[in-house]
């Protein structure tokens, strides 16, 4: 089984034997849905090779291959008339710098149109004389107003991919920047204005855009107001990305070869990849294709082992980049909703469509973008609006790795990683806490002094799983459902990583006004419920289990040893 991991070419997938999901099945629901189109999805979905198979279906420069292709596919036993029947314009705006300024992004923009119009030119065989046009124009709307008059009736498709790639890293740097090059009189809206023009003329017959947010949607409204955003219409909730039994299939060989069994298999690669939901009326949730690929092309089939990391870096180095969209507007709200977030687990906020930056970027804005991102997806429709939850573990660890950060920045303070991977391995290895009740301790006494975060229980321990997202050696899980009782953290075993101890965390708050007799009070509550706990089904079957129990008034802090 070969695995297309970072494939995204159509071709080679499919002509060298690749596993492919069949998705032309929504070739005639886009033709349907209208000529210039939208769908916009996080980070290493599979978006690219969703492009790539439309342009092999479109061009007419690969009209011979048709058969070979797609000739096993739906769309070959189903072909639209409009197949192989364009000239294609493919467009790709990722890899522009945007580090250097205004004039560096406009000198690298223009050079990705001309390379764009060039390769087209070239691969139609128009003559020479049209290279050279195009070549003289300086910017990247002249170029393109010089490219559709050269083209005069001929009709193309255009096929954009990444559209927002460096917008993003734009908009997290410099708003006024962001406004000044995608608003009016910006090189990036003028260049749309004229794509606006050619669909006008029928030139431009049809558009395909791929990206990550509508962050430029409004920025190009009144250059480009005829696009529609197909990315949360129901329709095409599983257009990208990978479904429940498509997951199945991909893992089947592995349990086949391997003791460990497809459900436990699925059950874990849902727990990590699964869990974006792009409309409330879906069916289904979709998992991350690319995270779900790196799993099964990187599983130890020898060893019947899981991949270590369980996240690919280059998905992790993607997200990390990201995350500086995080700083976009106020830093103190969005830290609010972050910190909502990882203690509720839930935020609810009215969904945006499309971002109007002029006018401000308040709590909904941010919330939307994450939710765009891939950071939260939707769960539920309440009269409030739209509640959104983390998708998977994955997303999880983050989270909590952002959160570190946020709170060192904020507290002027520092949280070492190579002391808690030492502290939480001590907990693994001999089952002794005292390391990490160290790095609490001093994190809380810095935290309190600053009156950072008003401390409660919930803080107490959104700080501890912050400590123990730090690492990799536990399964972390926080208040899991056993039979309607919910213990505050379980640390498991997680596959490769074979380790002595589990663990399971109860975490009780003292308000320091109750004094000790408040104290006594808490601990005595606290050591009820964790025997309650161990008396479980799901808990007793864990194997070397030990449980604790955590006292705190959000200073000091006592740990006590719970037997069974």
């Amino acid at each position: 089984m070969k695995i297309p991991y970072g494939e995204s070419n159509f071709k080679k997938v499919i002509t060298e034997g690749f596993v492919y999901f069949d998705k032309t099945p929504y070739i005639p629901t886009l033709e349907a849905a209208g000529s210039h189109l939208f769908l916009l999805r996080p980070r290493r979905f599979g978006k690219s090779l969703f492009l790539s198979m439309l342009e092999y279906y479109y061009d007419v420069a690969h009209q011979h291959e048709f058969a070979t292709l797609f000739g096993n596919l739906y769309i070959g036993q189903n072909p639209t008339p409009l197949h192989n029947s364009y000239q294609v314009l493919f467009m790709d705006f990722s890899g522009i710098d945007t580090d250097a300024g205004h004039d560096a992004i406009l000198q690298r923009f223009t050079s990705k149109i001309d390379m764009h119009l060039q390769t087209f030119l070239r691969r139609y065989a128009y003559p020479a004389s049209y290279q050279v046009a195009i070549r003289e124009k300086a910017s990247p709307a002249d170029k393109m107003q010089q490219f559709v008059e050269l083209l005069g009736e001929q009709k193309f498709l255009l096929l954009i991919d990444e559209y927002d790639h460096f917008a993003n890293s734009i908009l997290a740097a410099d708003m006024k920047l962001f406004l000044r090059i995608m608003g009016k009189g910006g090189f990036v809206r003028s260049f749309y204005e004229v794509l606006k023009t050619a669909t006008q003329r029928g030139t431009l017959d049809r558009l395909f855009v791929t990206g990550v947010t509508p962050i430029m949607l409004d920025s190009m409204t009144s250059g480009f107001n005829i696009g529609q955003n197909l990315s949360l219409h129901e329709a095409f909730n599983e257009a990208i990305g990978f479904t429940k039994a498509e997951v199945a299939s991909l893992l089947q060989p592995l349990a086949d070869t391997c003791p460990v069994g497809l459900a436990p298999l699925l059950a874990d690669v849902t727990r990590w990849y699964n869990g974006y939901r792009f409309n409330l009326k879906a069916p289904e949730t979709v998992y991350n294709a690319n995270m779900v690929l790196y799993f099964v092309k990187n599983f130890d089939q020898k060893r019947c082992e899981y991949p270590d990391p369980m996240m690919d870096e280059n998905i992790a180095s993607d997200y990390g980049k990201i995350m500086g969209m995080f700083s976009i507007g106020n830093r103190d709200t969005n830290f609010a909703v972050l910190d909502e977030l990882i203690n509720a687990e839930t935020v609810t906020a009215q969904q945006r469509r499309k971002f109007e930056f002029d006018k401000g970027f308040d709590r909904d804005d941010f919330i939307s973008l994450l939710a765009y991102m891939g950071f939260i997806t939707l769960e539920r429709k309440t009269l409030a609006g739209e509640t959104f939850v983390i998708p998977n573990y994955a997303i999880r660890e983050f989270y909590f790795h952002y959160f570190k950060v946020e709170l060192e920045r904020r507290n002027q303070m520092s949280i070492p990683n190579h002391t808690l991977r030492l502290a939480v391995e001590k907990l693994a290895l001999y089952a002794d806490f005292q390391p990490l009740l160290d790095e609490m301790v001093r994190a809380l006494r810095l935290l309190s002094n600053r009156d950072a975060m008003g401390m409660d229980e919930k803080h107490v321990k959104v700080l501890l799983l912050t400590l123990l997202y730090q690492t990799q050696i536990y399964f972390v899980q926080s208040e899991r459902e056993l039979n309607r009782k919910y213990p505050d953290i379980l640390l498991l075993e997680r596959n490769p990583i074979a380790v002595p101890t589990q663990h399971l965390i109860e975490l009780k708050y003292s308000k320091k006004s109750d004094k000790a007799a408040g104290w006594a009070a808490k601990k005595q509550e606290g050591l009820e419920q964790v025997q309650g706990y161990l008396q479980l089904p799901e808990i007793a079957a864990l194997q070397n289990l030990v449980a604790w129990l955590l006292v705190t008034d959000g200073e000091q802090i006592e740990v006590i040893k719970v037997g069974a």
